[in-house]
């Protein structure tokens, strides 16, 4: 089977998802579920205290005085130090920050003087590399062309985190340019960081392009962390990971201040190992911001905390729909899928299956003409803002870089999206506009509006991705398919949550739906969640486990 993304002219996932090819489910065969024992050894790292920890657990621990946000920050700089740059060596972080045990000390001292701000107050969070921050640390999406550039102020997601009183711990590796330079990228490469491993399996991927957010939640080096998405980049990694990644709804959570691809479909979002936390943080995100106009249309819609619809008996009465044509990519996956209609039939959801997207197959080329345009349209604008603070001020100055420093920002693949969108008209153009207009029809009222008013549903349902693929600096990524692209061309919300293994790979479960159904959503996969609990914590093996 051909990589789907490859003939649309994209690498894979993130900007042009995979999810693209039909297939049938696979023949009923024994379900491949839960971790299979083989003779691989796992990596040796040291115990850790909080491993899989809560927030609320930490919030618990500092109450009672147990912990201290300066502890804890102690405690996961160690593990840091053992797991990401010793040890196993993820390399899931590209920096930390020099004034993280500073921040808890003041946290501390004024939790002791006026009381807990909320859930958030002293808790370790990492960001992606690509969320301005007016700090110490750098903000470079993995390149270093934006070495020494210093941001005018805080993106409004850095911000929301510091007035919940949350640690900002470092920021994380990416696939560079969260994965626009190459067609044929190796997802958690970046120039600055280099390669983000899984701790699932050391020679896996972690897929991109938050790759480091995923691995380092994952691998507990952090509480949670916050990835970005224009198609992929929160969801395909935490479906590597073995994590709950929410990308939400376009404008839900302003994207001032992050390096950007597209206006039309980014978003930053949580990354976490429950649904709980996630929904914690998302509620931390949410405010409008004038200078994202996007999150103009969050007035009445948004709330500051998704926590009221964490519901375990939430599949109950839901109906919820199987996008089959988003299987058939991979036959261990089709299996669990299997397993998951048939828990939801057990919690008491209506599972209408199929319920497929009738345009899944009749956008063609019109996302890649959208996402090109609007990248080469919104970096330009994001340099301008940093001025003389950066050394590069254009795409055109970028190319130039990479050219100049092919050794370093070019060992492994080349800059030909970079190219490509170099050569794109203005937001103007109507072969643009027409684009835009075709991906927003297509997939919003013809596409997932249109089936679920068909079965009145209140979720779409299909795998996340496959497992893990070998990490592969010749060819590039070779993942197979995934559900991606729907709602992140439509500007919807997705959420995964994990839903088994594959020889000791994880592998995640799609839920999405309408414009601001994230209570929904939430509701939802908390309910799968609970039923199931398929988090695994991983064991730093150096292969995969492969049944012989």
């Amino acid at each position: 089977m051909t990589t789907p993304s490859k003939s649309l002219g994209l690498n894979r996932r993130h900007f042009l998802r995979a999810g693209m090819l039909g297939g049938a489910a696979a023949a009923a065969t024994p379900l491949v579920g839960q971790v299979q024992e083989t003779g691989a050894a796992p990596r040796l790292v040291p115990p850790f205290g909080f491993d899989e920890i809560t927030i609320a657990a930490l919030q618990e621990g500092m109450k009672s005085g147990k912990f201290t946000a300066r502890s804890i920050t102690e405690k996961y700089l160690a593990r840091i130090d053992a797991v990401d740059k010793h040890g196993p060596r993820i390399n899931s972080i590209i920096e930390l920050n020099p004034e993280a045990l500073d921040i808890a000390d003041a946290l501390d001292r004024e939790r002791r003087a006026k009381g807990q701000r909320g859930p958030l107050h002293g808790v370790p969070i990492l960001i992606k590399d690509n969320i301005a921050t007016r700090d110490r640390m750098q903000t470079t999406a993995g390149s270093l062309a934006l070495v020494g550039s210093v941001p005018p102020k805080d993106a409004m997601v850095a911000r929301k985190l510091r007035d919940a009183g949350a640690v900002i711990l470092g920021k994380t590796n990416l696939s560079e340019w969260a994965n626009i330079r190459s067609s044929h990228s190796t997802s958690g490469w970046s120039g600055r960081g280099g390669q983000t491993k899984n701790p699932y399996a050391l020679d896996r991927n972690p897929s991109g392009s938050s790759s480091g957010s995923g691995a380092a939640v994952a691998a507990n080096l952090c509480a949670v962390a916050i990835g970005t998405e224009t198609d992929g980049s929160i969801v395909s990694p935490a479906n590597n990971n073995g994590i709950v990644g929410i990308k939400p709804t376009v404008g839900l959570v302003s994207r001032a201040g992050i390096i950007p691809i597209s206006h039309s479909q980014d978003t930053a979002g949580p990354m976490a190992r429950t649904v709980t936390d996630a929904a914690i943080l998302l509620g931390a995100l949410i405010g409008t911001d004038g200078d994202d106009p996007a999150t103009i249309a969050i007035h009445g819609k948004a709330m500051t905390d998704y926590t009221r619809f964490l519901d375990p008996k939430g599949l109950a009465g839901a109906r919820v729909g199987v996008v089959r044509k988003l299987l058939g990519f991979h036959d261990a996956v089709d299996q669990l899928m299997i397993a998951v209609i048939e828990e939801m039939k057990r919690q008491g959801a209506t599972v209408v299956d199929p319920a497929d997207i009738a345009t899944l197959d009749q956008m063609g080329d019109a996302e890649e003409e959208v996402l090109l345009t609007e990248f080469k349209a919104d970096l330009n604008s994001y340099l301008a803002q940093l001025g003389d603070a950066a050394p590069v001020h254009t795409l055109q100055d970028i190319i130039e870089f990479n050219q100049q420093h092919h050794e370093q920002e070019m060992p492994y693949f080349g800059q030909d999206l970079f190219l490509k969108a170099q050569g794109k008209g203005s937001l103007y153009g109507k072969e643009y506009l027409d684009a835009l207009d075709k991906c927003r029809s297509l997939m919003r009222a013809q596409g997932i509006d249109a089936v679920m008013d068909q079965f009145k549903l209140d979720a779409l349902i299909a795998p996340t991705g496959a497992p893990a693929w070998l990490t592969d600096h010749i060819d590039g990524d070779h993942d197979l398919g995934g559900s991606s692209t729907p709602p992140a061309v439509a500007g919807y919300p997705h959420i995964t949550v994990p839903m088994g293994f594959i020889g000791g790979l994880p592998v995640g479960i799609s839920l999405f739906g309408r414009a601001w159904s994230e209570p929904t959503l939430i509701k939802l996969a908390f309910a799968y969640e609970q039923a199931t609990q398929r988090r695994r914590p991983p064991r730093f093996l150096p292969t995969a486990e492969v049944d012989e």
